[in-house]
């Protein structure tokens, strides 16, 4: 039977554990509330943005419009180099919600080299990051610090290299892999391709029922750069706005879980700390007992 003091010292440390884990709960529960409902806002933005990109995209492949040749809104059939960028967590304790991504991140990476594609990895987020590292894999480029705390301009600039190299013909495509915010008990993994701009979940049947859009070959190519620069650099500071949703909400459920844990090894060890006191109380009797016996 363990010591009753031994009993004692982890039942304190556990309790200690316990109320740790259900600050940390609270402290991810108020800023899940503030990253959602920008996280919800923030959606819309974007969904309307990804649904004009989607009919640009759509209205070029369906009816070869004249004069737009922007590289954008070609199909690369045999890519040569890739982008991948990927956002995690600048913490841990948030369950798996890191490791969802990172293995996100290697399927994609095990397939491009199948391939014998060039790929270039750069990272968001201090996990991510170090865990790639630790794997000595080499990264393009890496930002700490931006998945915590999402900033539009230092989002922009992160993304800048892949835009302008992708224009250039110096890669032939640009991945997002993140894990985004869906409901307070559920995250989504997201693996986006970026660019060039997906036109195969386009019908060109719907092409001619919209009326969203009407894209001439006059359309300067700047405007279209334009667009697109604004469509590719909204969709990276999106992918952190979501992230960090997500992270706080996968906090929220790693701690709550942790609570209920140390909880129930509290009642446990109580248990413990009962049946070990009444053994030495039973002990004590029994020889209280003989000594009177032994002195008859």
């Amino acid at each position: 039977m363990a010591n009753l003091k031994d009993i004692q010292r982890k039942i304190k440390s556990v309790s200690n554990t316990q109320k740790t884990t259900r600050a940390m709960k609270l402290v991810s529960t108020a800023k899940l509330r503030r990253a959602e409902e920008l996280a919800k806002r923030s959606r819309l933005y974007s969904d309307k943005l990804n649904q004009v990109i989607a009919e640009i995209a759509g209205r070029i492949k369906c009816h070869k419009v004249g004069g737009i040749d922007n590289r954008c809104f070609i199909d690369i059939d045999n890519p040569k180099t890739v982008d991948i960028i990927f956002v995690t967590a600048d913490k841990g304790l948030c369950g798996g919600f890191n490791i969802q991504t990172i293995k996100a991140v290697n399927k994609l990476l095990a397939e491009y080299k199948e391939k014998n594609v060039k790929v270039r990895l750069s990272g968001v987020g201090k996990k991510g990051i170090e865990f790639f590292k630790y794997n000595e894999t080499e990264l393009f480029e890496s930002v700490v610090g931006l998945s915590s705390k999402p900033d539009k301009k230092a989002s922009d600039e992160f993304i800048l290299n892949s835009i302008e190299d992708f224009k250039d013909g110096k890669i032939d495509a640009v991945h997002i892999v993140y894990n985004g915010y869906k409901n307070m008990i559920t995250q989504e993994l997201h693996v986006n391709k970026i660019l060039p701009v997906d036109t195969e979940q386009f019908e060109c049947g719907e092409a001619e029922k919209s009326s969203m859009l009407e894209i001439e070959a006059q359309d300067e190519e700047m405007m279209l750069d334009s667009l697109v620069n604004r469509y590719v650099e909204y969709s990276m500071y999106y992918s952190l706005i979501d992230s960090v949703a997500a992270e706080h909400s996968a906090r929220m459920q790693a701690m709550d879980a942790a609570t209920n844990n140390a909880k129930e090894m509290v009642k446990s060890l109580n248990v413990e700390f009962n049946k070990a006191r009444q053994a030495a109380i039973t002990t004590e009797l029994i020889e209280i007992i003989s000594g009177v016996e032994s002195m008859k």
